[in-house]
Parts: C-alpha cells; sequence; structure tokens
C-alpha cells in the first residue's frame, strides 16, 4: 500500500494558517493598525473602498523599515518582538506572533512602501498570494504605506461568505474604534470610499471617547479609578438610564490592548445589580494595567483573549472599583456615613399637632368594570390606529386553523412540542382575557389555557405590518411640528444613509447633514408618544445589532422596527388592548411564532391542568 501522508504545499499551508488570523477585512484593518502603533506612529490614516473587498489601506509616520526587513516581515514567524520563549510574559507590544503579514500576503494583492527616518531611499514590495512579484528601491515618505488589493481573490469561497458593506463596514469600524480608544495620544483618520468618517487629533481620554461617539455621550461617563498592587484600573462606566438592550458598548483594554471576557463582564454586570432594567447592559470603557507576567496573551491567533495569573482578585477589584464609582457620584445607594450627614429629619415636639393619616379609595371603583376611565397606556397610541371591536373572531381564526406550522430542525430545543400547539384555538367571544406578570396574556379556550407572551406577540404583529410597508413603499407618517436635531454617532450615521429610502416607507422623514447630525421631521404615527431621539436611537442600535437570523435587508429593516416599537415585558394593557392585540396577532400569516422563531404562544390542556390536582 503506497504511502498516504504527505507535505502541503507551502501556498496552500499559508492559506489555512492565515483563515485563522484573517478572518473577514476588519482583521486586515486590526493588524496593519496595531503594527503602526508598535512601530511609533502617531498619525495613522486608514484608507477603505467596498467595506475592505476592494482595498485596504493603512498609511503611518512611524520608523519605517530596511530593505532586508520590508521582505523578512512577510515570513511567517518573522517578528521583532520575541527572541525566546521567556520573552512572551514581557510583551507589552500589540504583535508579537510574526503571522499577521505572511497571513495576509497569502490571501491578497498587497503593496509596500516604506522608508526609515533619515533614509534617502525606501523599499517597495509587490507580493501577490504569497508570491514576490516586484522588489526596488523607490522615493516614498517616512514610515510605512501598506495597501491591500482584493481579499480572498485566490478563495473565492472564503470571498462569498463575507457579509454586505454595511456589516463588513460595521465590523472594520469597530477594529478601528479599539485601537483609536486606547491611543488617545495618537492621531487618526479613517476615510470610507473617498468620505471621511473620522478625524481624531491628539486629546485626553474622555474627550477622544465623546469624539468617537458623539458629543452627547460626555454627560453619561462616570470616571473609575483604582489602584491597587495587583492592577490599576480606569476608565468610565456608563449611567445606568444611557443603558442599552443590546450589547456593543462594553470595552476592555489590558495594557492597551482590546480584549474579549465574559468573566470580567460579569464583575461588571454585579456592579450594576438592581440599577438596569431586565435585558439591559451598561456602557462601559476600562483600561487595566497589570504586570505582563501576571497573564498570559499567547492563548489565541487574534489575541483577544487572554488569561490573568489571579483571575479572582481582578474579578474582585474591577467590581469593587465599579461600584465605588457608581456609589461616589450619587448613582446608587452608599454606606457613608459622612457623605450623607446632610439628611434632616423633623423631630415632633409637644405642641405638634399629630394628624391621623387617611386613605382614600373610591367605593364604586370596579376593576372587572368596562366603562371605568383609564389613564392613556404607552401602547395607547397605537392600539387606537384600529377599531377596538371584538367582530369578526370566529372568522380569523378560522383562517388561521389552516395555517401549517412547522418548526425548523435547529431550534428544536427553543420551541414547544407541536402538540402543544395552539392549532385550533377556539374561545367564547365573552371570555375575557388577563395579563399575567405584566408579561403574559391568559385566555380560556375550548380545551385548556392560552398564553401568549405579549412581546413576542406584539413583535410578530408588527414584524408582518412594517415588511407590508416597505414592499409597498408606503408607511404612515406623523409630522412633528417642531422639527427635532439630533447628533448621531458617525456609525449610526452611515447605517442611516444607507437605507434612506427604506426608513421613509417606515415612517421616518429625516434630513442627514454632513455634520453627523440629522433632523427629524416626522415619526411612524403609531409609536405613540416615544420621543424622536429615542426611537430613532434605538431602531438604529437594533439594525446595527448583527443578528443570527441572517434576514434580508427588507425583513432586518422590519425586525429592527417591530423590536424597537413592540410592547415591553412589565407594560399593563388594558383590556381594550390586550383583545386587540390577540386578534391582530391571529390576523398575521405565521402567528405562532416570531420573526426570530421563538414561540408567541402555548397551550395549556385541560388534562394537563387536571393532572397538577391528583
Amino acid at each position: 500500500m503506497p504511502d498516504i501522508i504527505h507535505m502541503l504545499p507551502e501556498s496552500v499551508a499559508n492559506q489555512i494558517a492565515a483563515g485563522e488570523v484573517v478572518q473577514r477585512p476588519a482583521s486586515v484593518v486590526k493588524e496593519l493598525m496595531e503594527n503602526a502603533i508598535d512601530a511609533g506612529a502617531t498619525s495613522i490614516s486608514l484608507l477603505v473602498k467596498d467595506a475592505g473587498k476592494t482595498s485596504i489601506q493603512v498609511i503611518d509616520n512611524g520608523d519605517g523599515m530596511s530593505e532586508t526587513d520590508a521582505r523578512m516581515c512577510f515570513e511567517r514567524h518573522a517578528t521583532s518582538k520575541i527572541k525566546k520563549s521567556e520573552d512572551l510574559f514581557h510583551i507589552m507590544t500589540k504583535g508579537f506572533r510574526g503571522e499577521a503579514l505572511a497571513s495576509i500576503a497569502a490571501v491578497a494583492q498587497v503593496e509596500l512602501k516604506t522608508k526609515r527616518k533619515g533614509a534617502t531611499l525606501g523599499s517597495r514590495i509587490d507580493i501577490e498570494g504569497s508570491r514576490l512579484r516586484k522588489q526596488e528601491e523607490e522615493q516614498c515618505s517616512e514610515g510605512t504605506n501598506f495597501l491591500v488589493k482584493n481579499l480572498f481573490f485566490n478563495v473565492p469561497a472564503r470571498r462569498y461568505f463575507l457579509k454586505s458593506d454595511p456589516i463588513e463596514f460595521r465590523h472594520i469600524v469597530d477594529e478601528f474604534q479599539r485601537v483609536v480608544l486606547t491611543h488617545p495620544d495618537n492621531e487618526f483618520t479613517l476615510i470610507h470610499n473617498g468620505s471621511e468618517i473620522f478625524r481624531l487629533y491628539k486629546s485626553s481620554r474622555r474627550q477622544r471617547i465623546v469624539n468617537v461617539f458623539g458629543n452627547r455621550y460626555n454627560e453619561k461617563l462616570v470616571p473609575v479609578e483604582e489602584n491597587t498592587d495587583i492592577v490599576r484600573v480606569e476608565g468610565f462606566i456608563g449611567k445606568p438610564e444611557s443603558s442599552r438592550k443590546t450589547r456593543g458598548e462594553q470595552f476592555f483594554f489590558v495594557n492597551n490592548r482590546f480584549i474579549r471576557s465574559t468573566y470580567l463582564h460579569h464583575a461588571i454586570m454585579g456592579a450594576f445589580d438592581g440599577l438596569l432594567p431586565s435585558g439591559n447592559f451598561p456602557l462601559y470603557l476600562l483600561y487595566l494595567t497589570i504586570d505582563p507576567e501576571q497573564i498570559d496573551i499567547n492563548i489565541h491567533p487574534t489575541k483577544t483573549e487572554i488569561k490573568f495569573r489571579d483571575e479572582r482578585a481582578i474579578y474582585a477589584i474591577l467590581h469593587a472599583a465599579v461600584k465605588r464609582a457608581l456609589g461616589k457620584h450619587n448613582i446608587s445607594p452608599t454606606l457613608d456615613f459622612e457623605q450623607e450627614r446632610g439628611i434632616q429629619l423633623t423631630v415632633p415636639t409637644s405642641s405638634t399637632e399629630i394628624k391621623q393619616p387617611v386613605i382614600r379609595v373610591n367605593p364604586e371603583f370596579n376593576p372587572f368594570g368596562t366603562h371605568q376611565e383609564k389613564k392613556e397606556s404607552p401602547l395607547a397610541g397605537w392600539f387606537n390606529q384600529r377599531e377596538r371591536s371584538t367582530e369578526g373572531w370566529k372568522e380569523l381564526l378560522e383562517i388561521n386553523r389552516r395555517i401549517d406550522v412547522q418548526r425548523p430542525e435547529e431550534h428544536r430545543s427553543d420551541i414547544v412540542e407541536s402538540d402543544q400547539l395552539p392549532k385550533k384555538p377556539e374561545w367564547d367571544e365573552d371570555a375575557i382575557p388577563f395579563q399575567i406578570f405584566r408579561k403574559y396574556l391568559m385566555v380560556e379556550v375550548e380545551k385548556g389555557l392560552l398564553l401568549v407572551d405579549q412581546q413576542r406577540a406584539h413583535r410578530r404583529v408588527l414584524f408582518e405590518r412594517y415588511s407590508r410597508q416597505l414592499e409597498t413603499g408606503k408607511g404612515l407618517i406623523q409630522q412633528i411640528l417642531f422639527p427635532e436635531e439630533i447628533e448621531i454617532s458617525p456609525v449610526q450615521f452611515i447605517a442611516l444613509s444607507g437605507i434612506q429610502k427604506e426608513i421613509l416607507s417606515l415612517g421616518f422623514d429625516l434630513i442627514l447633514t454632513d455634520s453627523n447630525k440629522v433632523t427629524v421631521r416626522g415619526i411612524p404615527a403609531d409609536v405613540g408618544s416615544v420621543t424622536a431621539g429615542k426611537l430613532l436611537d434605538e431602531f438604529i442600535e437594533q439594525y446595527n445589532n448583527e443578528s443570527a437570523l441572517h434576514l434580508d435587508k427588507r425583513s432586518s429593516l422590519a425586525w429592527a422596527m417591530a423590536i424597537s416599537t413592540s410592547v415591553k415585558y412589565g407594560q399593563m394593557l388594558t383590556l381594550p388592548e390586550m383583545q386587540e392585540l390577540l386578534k391582530l396577532l391571529f390576523a398575521c400569516h405565521q402567528p405562532y411564532f416570531s420573526a426570530n422563531n421563538k414561540p408567541t404562544m402555548i397551550t395549556l390542556g385541560s388534562s394537563m391542568l387536571d393532572q397538577q390536582f391528583l
């Protein structure tokens, strides 16, 4: 039998290795910008075309490279950062493996121009798919000019799996932000398709954060500072009211290197315990400085994961630092008696008349009455757009009985069994739904009880409604008497610029300016009393948040809008609103699941209830 084990060709081995480092255009941006920082650059420019699919160019004024170094930097495991294994525990630079440039050159067409400070001539090198095409002396500026063209040109399968330009560019902006936030002393520029997105000058750390995310973040930031023998913690956290439903504004930096850590994130969430609404995430940008011997950063090719020698101590210090900052700025309760000395209590005297407390009640109040006067619900603006009628329920349910409910295999663990689905939900028109825990609606059906998740149900209704509006291009707009000017971040501005036509169909009337500001002249007519700024901010946040649904652009917009305007858990619904929501749900094309394939309802059969009393 012939031998079957053989050595891979170098070109194939390089492409396989590149897959660990270069996952998308943003990976190239990360590696090139970090190399520029390590080279001592004080000014770095990033120029991107077509979200990095056509070209990525990084220009810096760093130390530059000699002719020999310029060629050696493309060899695998060629590095100037370490010489022996012990050096791995003294690393303060961002790169050290010597894999980045070799990996990039294996899957792209690369042009490098570099010149050392004080040198007469520089070097130019052209590489395509790890093959050297040209190397010559050339007159160029001091520093390094790195141009990467046609990423994955020789690996079409990898290029096919890249996402749309807006999503890929958002990943590029994420990597850009992670570098600029740790180096406020440097100047940075980001240009996409000829348009300047960021121009950041030397500033303080707080000002850099504000310049990246927008001026409105300045009032949201709470400083954090704690210095111990183990670690120094600095940075900022956001006030609880600035929390969001999605993650994305949480940053950990260890020795000026961005990392991800669910363990440390748990410490932050614990410090905010009781201060955030359920499901919300706080803003934080925390910088940890620690002895490099106390961490191991050589556990992941992208170097975004590290290990701490004393992880529990870091956790405790971080938790205490955030908790102390919240208490120091009067955001959370504190036991500092010196700080609370100003509390004054009125002490009654012998001549003080003591009045007996009086409780006033309405003896005619009937919680089950249908004609009682009610305060306006947060959903009143939405539900009042339709006639509050309960007629035609049987016809609507008869239509939905014929809908064939199928469940994708990959979501079996998240969805109730098919025999529990309310395939024939019949109830008397006089049956009254009840709200449970301000989260579920319960109503009696033919053979038991029907439980409906009010948030998922409303999202299903709105998703189909906004999908129809995007398809027809018609959306109801409620004009604002006094147009509101809102400042948004560059990332939000980019997102809105790409969906101007679609957002009009959703009911927004906007004018974008070049200064990252938007003038809101109208909002969707059925969103109630929510402010334009809050609604727009939440919508962009949801749309920018990459979900696992893999929906097309139209469905992603409809889903983001549905999440932003739907009923929230904890909201009290009136009886007519509950009836209207149930009626609209069963008029949907697919009432049994929300757009993310989660069940909107379950039935508790009478036999199941009987078993509980045996």
